[in-house]
């Protein structure tokens, strides 16, 4: 495992086990991107240590123990912190659902909770959750700094019944969120970022076995199981993106397809159907084709107006046009892309969703010329390098 794949790995336990000693979730964290500086700088170096999550709570509790002998409470905090027992390395499921259920505080508003939970426990940067909300920056910057701020002596632990339901909608969305970078990372050299696409799966298996009836629990479960099924089939052996069309069916994961396929299926006869339901449903049906020319487009298209009428968004709506050209032919689908949400006017998505129906339609110097704006827009190697060759083959 590379040293910035353990840090990831490593750092919302860090977190946990200094949140749970001290309090003062701002400093703590404060305390841990600092003790992850030292180690990116040291390790390369000096070699991991035989403890990493040891090594790296203990350069982040004496970091924590620097600041709080400058306060004003100097002696009573440390008082109180040397009768404490020493943070043991949290290494269980339910540090990391208390870290996400913390994140997610109902002092915060709904894009707090999700920009800090992406960046605390999915170990996002700044910039990358940025791009996933289609937003500045700063933005995400001051949202994250406020949060911080907010749940200042917040306690540290999972929160009682009663506020469960209103911390699962963004809890959700979060790790929602966190599958889709590691799913298709929005930069780097590599397209999968495997260790947050497997994070999410886990813990979201964690909520739905503690919450089984909640529909929407099942829903994402389902949906990243299918999403996540076709990831080895979306690379060649050097990296290069394939896309869903192209794939070879049979080195999709069957075992992913079957528990995701049934679990959607159970949950869609059981519960009141959510968006991510609705998508599981999709994702369903794409897995179902045994070709790329076996794929029920008109069910999708279905699915895809439900969804946009449940939970409307620029991404459902430009999903919702593919599946329009494909059950309509590609002018249906090129009419609507010119009425499409203004904030994916610079998203290279847009770009490559005209390309590929200019290319279906027969227009291949339009295309060519749409594929090489949306490489140019995509911060994702593997995407970009996949778009320039869509655009030379024309």
């Amino acid at each position: 495992m590379q040293i910035e794949e353990q840090l990831r790995e490593q750092a919302p336990q860090v977190l946990s086990a200094l949140v749970r000693r001290y309090g003062d979730f701002d400093a703590c964290e404060d305390a841990v991107q600092e003790a992850l500086l030292s180690a990116s700088l040291q390790w390369p170096g000096d070699g991991v240590p035989d403890n990493p999550r040891g090594w790296l709570i203990t350069v982040a509790s004496r970091r924590r123990i620097e600041v709080l002998r400058t306060e004003a409470a100097r002696q009573r905090r440390e008082e109180a912190i040397a009768a404490a027992p020493e943070p043991e390395p949290a290494s269980s499921v339910d540090d990391s659902l208390t870290l996400l259920m913390l994140c997610c505080h109902p002092s915060l508003s709904p894009q707090s909770q999700v920009a800090l939970t992406l960046r605390a426990v999915g170990g996002l940067t700044t910039s990358e959750i940025a791009r996933a909300f289609l937003v500045p920056e700063a933005t995400i910057g001051q949202r994250i700094s406020r949060a911080k701020a907010k749940l200042q002596g917040a306690r540290f632990a999972l929160p009682p019944a009663s506020e469960q339901s209103e911390r699962l909608a963004a809890a959700l969305h979060v790790l929602y969120l966190i599958f889709n970078e590691g799913y298709t990372a929005s930069s780097g050299s590599s397209l999968h970022r495997v260790e947050l696409s497997a994070e999410a799966i886990r813990l979201t298996r964690q909520l739905h076995s503690a919450l089984p009836h909640e529909g929407e629990v099942a829903g994402l479960l389902a949906l990243m199981l299918l999403t996540d099924a076709r990831r080895p089939a979306r690379t060649t052996a050097d990296g290069a993106l394939v896309p869903l069309p192209e794939q070879d069916r049979t080195r999709w994961d069957a075992q992913a397809i079957s528990e995701g396929t049934e679990l959607i299926a159970s949950t869609l006869q059981s519960a009141p159907v959510g968006p991510y339901q609705l998508q599981a449903a999709i994702a369903a049906v794409h897995d179902e084709a045994k070709r790329a020319e076996d794929t029920d487009w008109r069910e999708i298209l279905m699915l895809y107006e439900l969804l946009e009428s449940t939970a409307p968004g620029p991404m459902v709506t430009l999903n919702r046009i593919v599946a329009v050209a494909m059950v309509h032919g590609p002018a249906a689908g090129l009419a609507l892309l010119d009425d499409a949400d203004p904030a994916l006017k610079d998203h290279h998505r847009l770009a490559a969703v005209r390309a590929h129906l200019l290319e279906l339609s027969g227009d291949r110097p339009a295309a060519r010329s749409a594929y090489q704006l949306a490489a140019r827009l995509t911060q994702s190697v593997p995407e970009r390098r996949y778009l320039q060759t869509r655009a030379d083959a024309l």
